[in-house]
């Protein structure tokens, strides 16, 4: 007795010694513990299971980190030590699985070997199933087991024979299929149909057998096997309710992608598809997916020119289901279609109701891009502009738009925005708006030097437009206008800079029409930065005399007041003009007419006697002007005294484009 249990407590030594050396990644050493073990079982016949569960424990570690051959020994172990005890299929069955997934190809025979003897000691669903999976994966052909060809019919009637569920049967068909052996799956699922054929989850069999006729482009026959299965379905051999949704859902799909083809006919064959599933629903039956099913029949009517049976689906799906907002939508559509006369203010309604209520920015972004843009631009009013340039600025927060998505939406509306403003030439409160939302949007998208000539000019336009709006309102209050003005200006001179410093510009009027804009902005808001923007025209190279007699009439004109520097513009520019190889007289004269009205102030009696030297000079300049052109023409023609020229509003901009 004493000797038993010293012998008992070594074989536990041996077998913890075994787990130690495993579990340090020794095999060997723990191999040879455990056939020390072995070899003491004939002795202590009672510790055969545990011995056994103890490799099985081995082989499920190793399995688990992938071992496949190390998990192979042990698992063998585990059924030669407790192989007498039915319980131990499931090792077998492991040992397959092992085999299967180590190298199908190498070990066919000992994987397909252990699942038969699994299957013989104790017939199992999982090992009927794992022996139709080892002849999938090996070729069923190269088999041979006790000189019987091990093939795939056989593996597939012993299923059959040995009573597994409908489940497991299906579950074999779906695998078959996802081998590529089509022409075994659809004849193994003709034959669990007729196995089940008085089982009440047949529907289920029948509805997969359409699913893999769909998918295999099979249409025609799906189509037969759906009006066997309507037929059946009156005939007192209904689907059951699970089965059934599966099928709509299948018909409904199949429905949808014909629809979305968008051509007329997929709409025809889309509503075939639907009204196989309309034909499941009883007549008077109230059900919401009923009322989905005839909007969605609706819709297919319309595509289809048939605007009578459209009517009449929308009819069932406002008895289904009438509080429903695709229902009224659908109804809406009708109306709409049999008016027929465009409705843009209501299209423009419902945009803005969107932009209003919805949360979700892509969706109203989507809904922006669908209308067209001389809707767009001819029902926008001033406060539905706002609301649309608050939701596209929401762009640049939206989480869920990856930063490619996010650009091409900007960019589309940028250009929207731009080709807006350039139609509206007749107000230009409407052209800055447009203007300034597309140099917005702009921001949105990777900067490069296209981007940046595009933010330019936007901004000048922006600031040119701006301007305008002060011109047509000569007695209104300005400020706000032209502060506004005076903040493009100052951003598009940040853009230029950059633009400059990444090449070179010759021809670019970009710095003279700033400086213009610019100067008339603060000058009208009697800025006295405004002799700042003066000396930085003056210091331009080739500066044009235009321009000085343009900013001469900005020093001037209401409620702009600046007479010293109108003066010394017009100086310069005259001062230029006679600089020319031949002077254009007339501008000359102009130019010197004008120094003398402002050096004259009128209504006074008495001038001051600098004023009287300075309005000398400038008859002198005169004299000289008209002794020069009567030596050159040689006769007494006259030359005429006329006003300076006051700029229209294009003066200034028809620069950009000269």
């Amino acid at each position: 007795s004493c000797k038993e249990d010293v012998e008992k407590d070594l074989l536990r030594i041996l077998s913890c010694q075994a787990e130690s050396a495993l579990s340090q990644g020794n095999n060997h050493e723990a191999a040879a513990y455990m056939q020390r073990c072995k070899d003491m079982l004939l002795r202590l016949p009672k510790d055969t299971a545990y011995l056994s569960l103890m490799c099985y424990n081995f082989g499920i570690d190793t399995y688990n980190l992938r071992k496949f051959e190390e998990s192979a020994f042990w698992l063998s172990q585990s059924y030669d030590i407790g192989k007498m005890n039915v319980k131990y299929a499931k090792v077998l069955r492991l040992l397959a699985t092992v085999y299967l997934e180590w190298d199908c190809h190498s070990f066919q025979e000992k994987a397909l070997n252990a699942v038969n003897l699994a299957n013989k000691e104790c017939v199992s669903t999982s090992g009927l199933y794992l022996k139709i999976r080892i002849l999938l994966r090996c070729g069923e052909l190269k088999f041979t087991f006790k000189s019987r060809p091990q093939n795939m019919f056989s593996g597939l009637n012993e299923m059959l024979q040995c009573e597994v569920s409908l489940e497991v049967c299906l579950g074999t068909v779906k695998l078959l299929m996802s081998e590529d052996r089509e022409v075994l799956a659809f004849e193994y699922l003709k034959r669990v149909c007729q196995r089940f054929e008085s089982s009440p989850d047949l529907g289920t069999a029948l509805v997969l057998h359409i699913e893999l006729l769909l998918q295999r482009g099979k249409e025609l026959l799906g189509k037969q096997k759906i009006e066997d299965i309507i037929t059946g379905h009156y005939t007192g051999k209904q689907l059951t309710p699970q089965a059934l949704t599966s099928l709509h859902v299948m018909l409904w799909d199949k429905a949808s992608k014909h629809f979305e083809v968008c051509q007329t006919q997929n709409y025809s064959e889309a509503l075939q598809w639907y009204n196989y599933s309309l034909s499941f629903f009883k007549a008077g039956q109230m059900e919401p997916n009923l009322a989905k099913l005839q909007r969605n029949r609706a819709s297919c009517f319309l595509q289809l020119k048939q605007l009578e049976k459209a009517k009449e689906a929308i009819k069932e799906a406002e008895r289904c289901d009438p509080d429903s907002i695709f229902t009224q939508f659908s109804v809406y559509k009708i109306a709409v279609q049999e008016k027929n006369n465009e409705q843009q203010e209501t299209a423009m309604k419902a945009l803005e109701s969107l932009c209003e209520n919805s949360k979700d920015e892509a969706q109203v972004l989507t809904a922006l891009r669908s209308v067209r843009t001389e809707i767009f631009f001819k029902y926008t009013t001033g406060e539905f502009n706002n609301k649309i340039q608050l939701t596209l600025q929401k762009v640049s927060h939206q989480s869920h738009m990856t930063v490619e998505q996010r650009t091409d939406e900007a960019n589309w509306f940028r250009k929207i925005a731009w080709n807006s403003a350039l139609q509206c030439e007749s107000s230009p409160d409407r052209m800055r708006d447009f203007f300034v939302l597309s140099y917005q949007l702009s921001q949105l998208c990777p900067p490069d030097r296209t981007l940046l000539m595009g933010q330019k000019t936007c901004l000048l336009m922006a600031a040119a437009a701006a301007l305008e709006v002060c011109r047509k309102s000569p007695h209104s209050d300005q400020t706000e206008e032209l502060t506004q003005a005076l903040e493009h200006i100052q951003i598009c001179w940040e853009i230029w800079k950059t633009l400059k410093a990444s090449g070179s510009f010759p021809l670019d009027p970009t710095d003279t029409l700033l400086l213009l804009y610019e100067f008339e902005a603060r000058a009208k808001l009697n800025d006295p930065k405004v002799e700042t923007v003066l000396e930085s025209v003056l210091e331009l190279e080739n500066i044009e005399t235009k321009v000085l007699e343009i900013i001469a009439a900005l020093a001037m004109e209401p409620p702009a007041h600046f007479p010293l520097l109108c003066k010394k513009a017009l100086r310069v520019a005259l001062s230029l003009h006679k600089k020319q190889p031949q002077a254009d007289q007339a501008c000359c004269s102009k130019c010197v007419h004008s120094l003398i009205k402002l050096s004259l102030p009128s209504g006074v009696s008495e001038v001051e006697a600098h004023v009287l030297e300075e309005v000398w000079d400038y008859y002198e300049e005169a004299l000289s002007i008209i002794a020069a052109a009567v030596s050159q023409c040689q006769s007494h023609t006259a030359i005429p005294w006329l006003p300076p020229p006051v700029p229209s509003n294009r003066t200034a901009a028809c620069l950009l484009y000269n």
